[in-house]
């Protein structure tokens, strides 16, 4: 955002956080990093529906995590033999993905469309995780489907409100979590559905950070480069479902693309040279697309034969970039969101620095000693817990200081 711009004058977003154009938004002011933060004197509660299902988003977020502890090696493998645990094993991504962050997500454009209806596709999100816990794969499945099915039905409200290229791309990645889950549903266990899942994240990651910047003058080649990442991106996921080692090595290649567009032209390698919240969330921008970067091409590496580097790849994307980009906006979604006031505070760069640390220790330290992955996952899972405390922490102090 350009400096001094009256955000009143123009109209709302539609990003993840914000309303569709054509109706009024929240109260709020924006960031010098570009995303509007909910106005500290809008003092309703969120609904208790929405505080509902963002619990089964938490117990989605934890269940993931045991899984993936239990995959790590991290915790003794005969907590597999627990029900919940063993299918927590089984449908890590599943949770992650699926579960979580369709959840989130899922909740993120129902409040910004502000239609009721909306609401069930993160409630069948996050339903499909109960099922997944009760041994129910098949069911959790179709309940993904669904909730991606809606999902589709709330981006093509959206595109019809504000027809933009953000809301474009958030359709399209609505899309894409729809065909993973349907190839899920349809085989399975099959591996064709991980490019779906994480397309879904990028793209909508991708399309958010678009809106972000789509006042910025466009430097030459931006649009073409975006362009030809997501076609790469979309065409790889899709060639993967026939050809698994050609697909994937073009899909982790617009992987690399992507992460070279969010590098060279958000709007994060300008505010990093603020301070406060702009830097912070500038940070854990330009880190985030550093790991998908590198995510790209350990997915490369994997296609073409190097199984080893799948780790590096999933984790790399999944908790370095997907991750870094929570805690980016977590100072943006939540006020939005579950009305919960926060202030920056220098204690958020504890939870983005452990995380920093422990991935690269197990992504990177474990080719030399295999020890150092379990190492590097319980410590993901510290870092991850150290942020949520933070929030905790910071909401609870800023109510109390009466910040506004």
């Amino acid at each position: 955002m350009v400096a001094g711009e009256d955000v009143r004058a123009r109209p709302p977003a539609d990003g993840l956080v914000s309303a569709p154009a054509g109706e009024q938004a929240a109260p709020g002011r924006r960031d010098a990093t570009g995303p509007r933060v909910a106005a500290a004197t809008d003092r309703q509660a969120a609904p208790v529906f929405v505080r509902l299902v963002m619990l089964l988003a938490a117990a989605a977020l934890l269940a993931g995590i045991l899984g993936g502890l239990l995959r790590a090696g991290t915790l003794d493998a005969e907590l597999a033999g627990v029900p919940p645990l063993g299918a927590a094993l089984v449908a890590h991504a599943a949770l992650m993905i699926c579960a979580f962050f369709g959840t989130v997500i899922g909740i993120e454009r129902a409040v910004a469309l502000k239609r009721s209806w909306a609401f069930l596709a993160p409630l069948l999100a996050g339903a499909g995780s109960i099922a997944i816990l009760l041994g129910e794969p098949v069911v959790a499945h179709g309940l993904f489907a669904a909730a991606a099915s809606v999902f589709v039905v709330v981006s093509i409200v959206v595109v019809a409100k504000q027809r933009a290229a953000h809301t474009l791309l958030l359709l399209v990645a609505a899309l894409a979590w729809l065909i993973g889950n349907g190839l899920q549903l349809l085989q399975p266990g099959t591996a064709a559905s991980i490019g779906w899942w994480f397309g879904f994240l990028v793209v909508t990651i991708a399309a958010e950070r678009l809106e972000l910047t789509r006042l910025m003058p466009r430097r030459p080649g931006s649009g073409a480069i975006l362009v030809a990442g997501m076609t790469g991106l979309i065409a790889g996921a899709a060639w993967a479902i026939v050809a698994p080692g050609w697909g994937g090595a073009l899909f982790g290649a617009s992987l690399v693309v992507l992460a070279g567009w969010g590098l060279a032209f958000d709007i994060a390698r300008r505010t990093i040279l603020m301070t406060g919240a702009s830097r912070y969330m500038a940070a854990c921008l330009l880190a985030g697309y550093g790991w998908l970067g590198i995510g790209g091409l350990a997915w490369i590496a994997t296609s073409l034969g190097q199984a080893p580097a799948y780790d590096m790849a999933v984790h790399a994307i999944g908790l370095g970039f997907v991750f870094d980009m929570v805690m980016a906006h977590a100072l943006v979604i939540l006020p939005a969101v579950a009305k919960i006031r926060l202030a920056y505070r220098p204690v958020f760069y504890l939870g983005f620095g452990l995380m920093q640390a422990s991935l690269a220790l197990r992504l990177f330290g474990a080719p030399l000693d295999h020890s150092l992955q379990a190492v590097g996952s319980a410590l993901n899972a510290v870092a991850i817990l150290v942020f949520a405390l933070t929030i905790v922490g910071v909401a609870l102090a800023t109510r109390r200081a009466g910040i506004r």
